[in-house]
């Protein structure tokens, strides 16, 4: 099995193991296991310039995220697609030190395409800058689902399900040192758990080798600023992680 086939294959196996433990019973369109493709071998590790194979049988070289975005297309994997203006796919440094995930667009999201440009991604962006003092464009941001669920509802397991394939790729072509992850959805799906954020953030977990600190939603924080006492805590712990200090 060539690097490359490992690569889709250990994504393919993360997304059927967050089905299940979503309670989905079969997989999204467009992303069942290739025909012959074995599971990955326990020993396969990340490759640089990974090839994934698209829904026509092309094979992209997706070194870089404009081949994961080439990938997704104009994705109809799930019901979403139906209700979108336009794909969501990510933005910002793609060799990032750190990763921000978030739940998925809303209406300004969707009518620009890009993550976190409304109230809440203005909310985002001062933490970054004021608080953290760094560019915006120096972090990566993406979100689970790629497509804005209808009037902002949380986003349902089957969509979480078409969607996870593409952020695990996310993560690991930008292997960041740090991931944020904002609000209970982008929690749960990169920890595979059902705990709630109240009980996952303030303290670091691992996804994939990689150092997560789970934290409020930055919407939330809109709701009720009485957190944002919280979140300010879990983001000087990602800064002390990165060596930043507190600035």
């Amino acid at each position: 099995m060539s690097q490359g086939t490992r690569s889709l294959a250990r994504d393919l196996a993360a997304h059927v193991e967050w089905m299940a433990m979503s309670g989905v019973d079969e997989l999204a369109p467009g992303l069942a296991w290739p025909e012959g493709m074995a599971s990955p071998d326990a020993e396969a590790s990340q490759s640089e310039g990974p090839e994934i194979v698209s829904s026509d049988g092309e094979t992209l070289t997706a070194g870089d995220l404009g081949g994961l975005r080439a990938e997704i297309g104009d994705c109809t994997r799930c019901r979403l697609s139906g209700t979108r203006k336009q794909i969501v796919f990510g933005s910002g440094n793609p060799d990032a030190r750190l990763l921000f995930v978030g739940e998925g667009p809303g209406r300004d999201e969707d009518l620009q395409g890009l993550p976190f440009v409304g109230r809440a991604g203005e909310l985002l962006t001062d933490i970054i800058e004021k608080g953290m003092k760094i560019d915006r464009a120096e972090v990566y941001i993406c979100n689970v689902v790629k497509c804005r669920p209808p009037d902002n509802r949380n986003p349902e397991p089957e969509e979480v399900a078409a969607c996870s394939p593409f952020l695990i790729r996310q993560i690991d072509l930008v292997r960041p040192e740090v991931i944020v992850a904002l609000g209970k959805f982008a929690a749960q799906t990169l920890l595979q758990t059902t705990m709630p954020i109240t009980r996952l953030r303030g303290r670091w977990h691992e996804y994939r080798g990689v150092a997560l600190m789970p934290t409020f939603h930055p919407a939330h924080l809109l709701r009720n600023p009485a957190f944002k006492k919280e979140v300010w805590q879990d983001i000087k712990e990602v800064m002390q992680r990165l060596g930043m200090g507190d600035r």
